[in-house]
């Protein structure tokens, strides 16, 4: 059968319908009330914001060229194609009318296609970065494929320690101080450059290993990014050119074992000492942890928990440097700024199915003294850590997404290489229709993710778009999920043997959802939220 041309002006028609329902559904839920009354529906509209939010990102990329406009009609066909499920049965619910994608189903049908997307299969399309970027992309992809992809495997399979000739490696290049301004002694001079590089950088990062690799520099970004929010210039001219040159290395100490996305409830508690604090409490899944020299670490200094989120401020402790799957540490009196002496931090490794290298802690901290110079924002940051948190935390979210990009594009390069390759009935599997068709929504997929980060950067670097990050992360990250399965399906019974990088992929990519913010918890809390706010508004 002939593969059609593709069709832009159609895929721009289809894409505001399915936005129309999103723009109804929002509006009908926000007269409704309280949203936590509907929240399957309500996720399920987070979700469909953010694919047509990457359908409109995709159509800027498909008006450079025959092959981006064939990969952005098939994104548009799959994202309303996987909108119709939604609201089958649901549509008072949604506060629509039966059938109101009635008018997509041809360009679905067409651009949904077996063998449109079999032509697909073999190249994932140009991305159109300028050569600024073009040279990020290679740099780090060399160092990510000579340095990195070596080790990747041994590190997962072993749950080893990340080797300190990556770290080194990477703070040479510049990887740490990404989103450090100059002044600062980092790469970052403002605008648009900081933000895509970011992103280009941790996919060629990502795609050598996730662990290892891509989450490196995310820890540093998140503090850097807060400190930046919230502290002192004394604070910023101390802590960011360390962050910068990898002399500091952090972890990130927010999540608790009874309160993960629900920050506000941190029980964590910082009591005013002579010369600073002291920290009780214990925190969790604390990535990095043991290696890390400081946490960045959220708790309580307003003991009235009625205020929430407000009674929270923000902390840069410094901390030995650990080994392995656990530490134990006594403060001595005098050390960290005066500290009294007889504090005790101690770690707990938590181990898990993929994510390796890092390794994540528990860590509990007994009368830990932190000197009140590391208390960010000084007496004017006090109450203020949540938002200082978030505003590390919001970039974390794009980083997220493109941290599933490069794991989505070494999946379905590995799964490319091994279909034509592996013959199956007489011919390489890469013949076959349901194979190529697999192979040709992987492309789409990955491309879709890639392009919306894109646009999301260019936002974030005009001081807008935290929406976007969310839906950024909230759509790619499950887009990762269905890709490296699908990559791990086609490697047949080798898939699901260690010995193929791909199953390390998948066990990677089910932590996407969620970290960085749970998934659930960020279409509902977040997503669903703003756009509800808007539409009130």
């Amino acid at each position: 059968m002939t593969v059609i041309d593709p069709d832009l002006t159609a895929a721009a028609a289809v894409t505001e319908t399915a936005h129309g329902i999103v723009e109804t559904c929002t509006r009908h839920l926000a007269a409704a009330g309280d949203p936590d009354a509907h929240q399957v529906v309500t996720y399920d509209l987070a979700h469909a914001a953010a694919a047509v939010e990457t359908g409109r990102a995709m159509l800027t990329y498909g008006a450079k060229g025959d092959l981006e406009a064939r990969i952005a009609c098939a994104f548009v066909a799959d994202a309303v194609a996987e909108l119709a499920p939604k609201l089958f049965g649901r549509e008072a619910q949604w506060g629509i009318e039966p059938g109101a994608l009635d008018g997509t189903r041809d360009f679905v049908a067409a651009y949904r296609a077996p063998e449109f997307l079999a032509a697909l299969a073999d190249t994932a399309g140009p991305r159109h970065l300028d050569s600024d970027f073009e040279m990020v992309q290679d740099t780090f992809r060399r160092f990510a494929t000579e340095k990195i992809a070596p080790v990747a495997e041994h590190i997962h399979r072993e749950n080893a320690d990340i080797p300190e000739d990556l770290i080194e490696g990477l703070a040479e290049m510049g990887g740490f101080g990404l989103s450090v301004p100059v002044e600062y002694d980092g790469f970052s001079e403002g605008g648009e450059s900081e933000y895509i590089g970011m992103v280009v950088a941790t996919e060629e990062l990502s795609k050598a290993s996730l662990g290892a690799g891509g989450s490196l520099i995310t820890r540093p970004e998140i503090l850097t990014r807060a400190l930046l929010a919230g502290g002192t210039e004394a604070q910023k001219a101390h802590w960011l050119p360390k962050l910068a040159s990898a002399e500091v290395m952090a972890a990130v100490a927010v999540t608790e074992p009874d309160y993960g996305s629900d920050v506000a409830g941190v029980k964590c508690t910082a009591t005013p000492t002579e010369g600073g604090w002291l920290l009780n409490g214990v925190k969790t899944w604390c990535t990095f942890g043991a290696r890390a020299d400081v946490l960045m670490l959220l708790a309580r200094t307003n003991p009235d928990k009625s205020l929430t989120h407000k009674g929270l401020s923000m902390f840069v402790v410094p901390k030995p440097r650990g080994e392995g799957h656990g530490f134990a540490f006594a403060q001595e009196a005098g050390a960290d700024g005066g500290a009294p002496g007889g504090g005790k931090m101690e770690g707990r490794a938590i181990d898990t199915i993929g994510y390796r290298g890092m390794h994540s802690y528990e860590i509990a901290l007994e009368d830990w003294f932190v000197a009140a110079d590391n208390q960010v924002g000084g007496d004017d940051g006090l109450g203020k850590g949540f938002y200082y948190q978030m505003a590390g935390f919001e970039n974390g979210r794009l980083q997220t997404a493109a941290r599933a990009v490069g794991v989505m594009q070494a999946a379905y390069e590995d799964a490319h290489q091994y279909a034509l390759d592996r013959v199956v009935f007489g011919q390489p599997i890469a013949e076959y229709q349901l194979t190529r068709a697999k192979l040709g929504r992987m492309v789409v997929l990955i491309q879709a993710g890639r392009q919306f980060g894109y646009e999301v950067a260019r936002l974030m670097a005009e001081g807008r778009g935290q929406l976007e990050a969310s839906m950024v992360k909230a759509y790619v990250c499950k887009a990762a999920e269905w890709v490296t399965r699908e990559a791990m399906q086609i490697h047949g019974g080798f898939g699901y043997a260690e010995e193929y990088p791909v199953s390390r992929y998948f066990v990677d990519a089910r932590v996407l959802s969620i970290f960085e913010g749970a998934d659930e918890t960020l279409c509902l809390k977040v997503i669903a939220r703003r756009m509800m706010d808007n539409a009130k508004s």
